[in-house]
């Protein structure tokens, strides 16, 4: 079976992230999103690509894989996974990760040439501030992984404030 990548939306990844995922549902943002197809153009996997959840990871050079789910098509997660890393790499970022459960084995993070960089506590959730909580995590300790080539950087990214001699440009009227 042949299969080939194509964009996707928010919309179209989270409704498929819905009915298949095992442990997780839709995902409310992203950066960016690839799919994956077979000849016939039926869709057997997407990742979804988003700022690190973490708030010490957004440094403005990393992106997290939030959600990787297919059908179980052959070869599809590492498709998926490399892509979303060869991506990120074209839009400039340097670092990238996901987390897998600890009781998941990562085979198809390592197929796609991920390694383990770490491990987090199991948490039951979290709840930051009145209406905003999220039961997720299960108590269960997760595995952090970055594809090869992936590393931290030390210097910040240029920000806004970097910019404001284009502010008068007024581009967008």
């Amino acid at each position: 079976m042949g299969l080939s990548l194509r964009p996707i939306s928010l919309v179209d990844a989270n409704a498929f992230v819905t009915r298949l995922h095992r442990h997780h549902g839709r995902f409310p943002r992203w950066k960016f999103g690839i799919a994956v197809e077979d000849e016939e153009r039926v869709l057997r996997g997407v990742v979804i690509v988003t700022l690190p959840l973490a708030r010490h990871l957004c440094d403005g050079w990393t992106l997290e894989v939030a959600r990787c789910c297919t059908d179980g098509a052959k070869n599809a997660p590492s498709m998926l996974y490399g892509a979303a890393w060869r991506a990120a790499k074209e839009m400039g970022y340097r670092r990238m990760l996901t987390y897998t459960l600890s009781t998941e084995p990562g085979t198809s993070l390592q197929a796609a040439g991920w390694h383990r960089t770490g491990t987090t506590a199991g948490k039951l959730g979290w709840n930051n501030r009145r209406g905003r909580s999220h039961g997720g995590g299960a108590g269960v300790a997760k595995i952090r992984w970055e594809p090869d080539g992936s590393h931290k950087v030390e210097r910040a990214p240029l920000t806004s404030r970097s910019h404001e001699h284009l502010d008068n440009l007024r581009l967008f009227h």
